[in-house]
């Protein structure tokens, strides 16, 4: 199975291998309780032979998102065919994100690591989000850190390139940066309070919106170098309040964000009495007793 394949790569380390079978048990328990209540999602369609930037262009015309901000890329994803769950991983273990396919119950599952900053794992979503358009008829898909970083990013397939231009096309459509820095920041020379102002506006890292300004030309390599230096949460939460904490370490020791979609379903497969309230307790790591009682109110 596709699992199995995944599993049994070499360089995987005991946590590694530790969290990945949670991972499976995860897409398995997704997969049964879409069963026990009828609740299928359709798969988005496969693009091929398409430039990345023209994929992400054609994914936002299909989901009417036009050029605005993506709000939440996790449900988006969700609602169109790939369903996620936000794991901790330990750094040691270097995945930043996972991609699986399971072709024979037509199901496609993303693993994003929740020990990044909020930023970081919504570019890592958007960048699993291209495989799974794209790439889902392949192996599954292991994504380190590595591949983040442009100056490693030629070392792998070439599927992964194409799979950071899209993520970085899909969430800072290039033509509403251009009209938010026209608009807005029209003096010529984009301070660095401006970039922090794009940033928060499109909901990425820092590290992002600089990387995607450089390559719009809004940025010289020597202006991207010096604002790469600065301290983006210092300046952030001095001059605009915190809009979330980016630097990662309370999100370490935190447990699996499951998806609203899965815990939407856990809760109709109980209401079904399809599963016992223990099952219940179990999936959304919640207590019993307290499930139970709200459950019977509503």
């Amino acid at each position: 199975s596709a699992f199995d394949i995944l599993l049994g790569g070499e360089r995987l380390d005991k946590d590694a291998r530790r969290e990945l079978m949670k991972f499976r048990t995860y897409c398995e328990e997704y997969i049964n309780l879409e069963e026990l209540t009828g609740c299928r999602l359709e798969l988005a369609p496969l693009y091929s032979h398409v430039s990345a930037e023209r994929m992400a262009d054609e994914e936002r015309c299909r989901l009417g998102l036009k050029s605005e901000p993506i709000r939440d890329i996790f449900s988006l994803m969700e609602l169109n065919g790939c369903r996620v769950i936000r794991q901790p991983i330990p750094e040691e273990s270097q995945i930043s994100g996972v991609f699986i396919h399971l072709e024979e119950k037509e199901a496609s599952f993303a693993l994003i690591n929740s020990t990044l900053s909020p930023g970081q794992q919504v570019f890592t979503a958007a960048h699993e989000y291209g495989h799974y358009l794209k790439d889902r008829s392949e192996d599954a898909i292991i994504d380190n850190p590595d591949i983040f970083v442009d100056e490693f990013l030629s070392l792998y397939h070439p599927r992964e390139k194409f799979a950071q231009v899209f993520a970085a096309q899909f969430l800072m459509p290039p033509s509403k940066v251009s009209e938010i820095i026209d608009k807005d920041f029209r003096s010529g020379k984009l301070r660095f309070e401006n970039v922090i102002c794009l940033k928060r506006y499109f909901g990425v890292s820092f590290f992002d919106m600089l990387r995607t300004l450089k390559k719009l030309e809004y940025l010289s390599t020597s202006k991207f170098e010096e604002y790469l230096q600065l301290d983006p949460d210092f300046h952030e939460e001095a001059l605009f309040g915190n809009l979330e904490d980016e630097r990662g370490p309370k999100r370490r020791k935190g447990k699996p964000v499951v998806s609203d979609r899965f815990r939407a379903l856990a809760i109709k497969a109980f209401q079904r009495k399809k599963i016992s309230a223990e099952k219940l307790s179990g999936l959304l790591n919640q207590d019993k007793d307290k499930l139970v009682l709200l459950l019977a109110k509503s």
